[in-house]
């Protein structure tokens, strides 16, 4: 009995493994930054956690947006030095909107 080889293009595994990282950053980013969805609680609480692993893996808009969105939406105290954090490192990164908003969140 002789049995086929499968071809390799079939047992290759997918080489972007990124994707859907960067797919994470644009739902999140378009979501805050839709006029009506962006109001929402709920939005911003599912975009924060779309933007997490983004700003953990040192991605400069990810640590802005979510910098961003803890300084002004989050209650507790903690949340919200984790943000200043984030926003600190986006702009030693030299993202400007985050220097702006260091820069109101400290005045």
């Amino acid at each position: 009995m002789k049995f086929r080889s499968v071809s390799p293009s079939v047992t290759d595994t997918p080489q972007t493994v990124t994707a859907p990282k960067r797919f994470s950053l644009k739902v999140a980013l378009w979501l805050l930054d839709s006029p009506r969805l962006g109001q929402s609680n709920n939005i911003k609480h599912l975009a924060g956690r779309l933007l997490k692993q983004p700003a953990r893996e040192g991605v400069v808009a990810a640590q802005s947006r979510l910098g961003q969105l803890m300084c002004r939406e989050c209650g507790n105290a903690r949340d919200r030095r984790i943000g200043h954090d984030l926003l600190r490192s986006a702009a030693r990164a030299g993202d400007r909107r985050a220097q702006r908003e260091l820069g109101q969140v400290e005045d």
